[in-house]
């Protein structure tokens, strides 16, 4: 059943100010709309990332677990601004700060509360920004692979909003700086976390785009990314 945000929270939401607010011309473009200069694939899993029409393309593969494609580049504090569109039967999102599963990180990311196994060494890890077809939960922030689930408190609650315009491009906004990471889908605020647990595990890291994987005997979908742009914060 599909359960709208609260018109309390939103108000509640739209009293706070975003962290820092950064100009156009203040941002740099880590995708330059011809080639994937700049950007490697995670190694985890086989999705097929393409330059198609000055857009970044994400395909699904069969079989194959979460797929990143990742900045070279590792940031902390930043504002990113990107469009987006994607297929309305896939999941994805944009990963921050996140980085391969050490040895000592498999005692506390398992599910349910139980350690990692070996095989998920390697395995991306962090704050992750979703991307979904609408109503959903666009924008809201996911503990990828944390063992945390949710890392904002709404999702859990069943919260959704139709801010995600479906079968075409939606602009985010991303800024994070110290604890604080806040979101916006299409100039509306959707989440404003302080997780200081987060931050201190991940305090830098990729940027990541991901295709999400996919149910057998479904797809192939796709995800778009354009416009990627950045400036790092003090």
């Amino acid at each position: 059943m599909k359960v709208f945000f609260t018109t309390t929270i939103v108000a509640a939401y739209a009293l706070l100010a975003p962290v820092y607010s950064a100009d156009e011309s203040e941002l740099t473009p880590i995708f330059d709309g011809k080639t994937l200069e700049g950007w490697k694939l995670d190694g985890y899993g086989s999705a097929v990332y393409v330059v198609h029409q000055g857009a970044i393309r994400g395909i699904t593969t069969p079989k194959s677990p979460n797929t990143f494609l990742l900045t070279e580049k590792e940031y902390g504090n930043f504002v990113l601004e990107f469009e987006v569109k994607v297929h309305g039967g896939l999941n994805s999102g944009v990963q921050i700060r996140s980085r391969p599963k050490v040895q000592s990180d498999l005692a506390t990311t398992g599910r349910n509360g139980k350690p990692a196994s070996d095989k998920d060494l390697g395995k991306l890890f962090g704050p992750q920004v979703e991307i979904e077809a609408g109503p959903g939960q666009s924008g809201y922030i996911y503990g990828e692979a944390t063992g945390r689930g949710w890392l904002s408190p709404e999702p859990g609650e069943g919260a959704e909003h139709d801010y995600f315009k479906n079968d075409d491009w939606n602009h985010y906004r991303i800024v994070a700086e110290g604890a604080r990471i806040q979101t916006f889908v299409n100039g509306n605020l959707v989440a404003d976390l302080s997780d200081e647990a987060i931050y201190k595990t991940h305090p830098k890291g990729f940027i990541g785009l991901q295709v999400h994987s996919i149910k057998a005997n479904t797809g192939p979908f796709d995800v778009f990314w354009r416009n990627l742009r950045i400036k790092e914060l003090d």
